[in-house]
Order: C-alpha cells, then sequence, then structure tokens
C-alpha cells in the first residue's frame, strides 16, 4: 500500500510575496495604460486640429479653379467675337 500524497506546500509568506508582486505588476501596467490613453487624447486632438485646419485650406483655395476656368472662358470668347466681327 502507498502512502496518499501530501501535495504540495506553500508558505503563506510565500504566497503573500507572489501576491503583492503580481499587484505591483498590475499597477505599473496600469500606470502604462493611463499613459497611452492621455497620448491617444493629445493625438486625437492634434489631429482635429490638421482636419480643421486643412478643410480652410480646402474652402479658401476653390475659387482660384474656378475664376481661372472662367477667364478662359472669357478671353475666348473675346477672342472668337474679335475673329468674327473685324
Amino acid at each position: 500500500m502507498t502512502p496518499p500524497d501530501p501535495g504540495i506546500y506553500v508558505p503563506a509568506a510565500q504566497m503573500y510575496e507572489e501576491v503583492r508582486r503580481v499587484a505591483d505588476g498590475l499597477l505599473r501596467l496600469e500606470a502604462k495604460l493611463d499613459t497611452l490613453a492621455a497620448t491617444d487624447r493629445d493625438v486625437d486632438n492634434r489631429l482635429g486640429d490638421h482636419e480643421a485646419r486643412l478643410r480652410r485650406l480646402e474652402a479658401s483655395r476653390w475659387p482660384l479653379p474656378t475664376i481661372g476656368a472662367l477667364g478662359g472662358i472669357a478671353g475666348a470668347a473675346a477672342a472668337a467675337y474679335a475673329a468674327l466681327h473685324p
């Protein structure tokens, strides 16, 4: 007959140290996640600012091609008029 397996004994002090080590690791991980979240908010704010600036630039540039096209049409019309009415 074999004696029953006594199992593994883990002293309370060793278990406490392991729990403390895991808790400290979680605190460090939480601090890093908070830093990443703050950085993400900063990136979102800067991206929104860049997007707004690009929209303002695009809005202020749309008349330039239109004015150029209208000027070209007017010039062509004037040339055609001058050619047809000497």
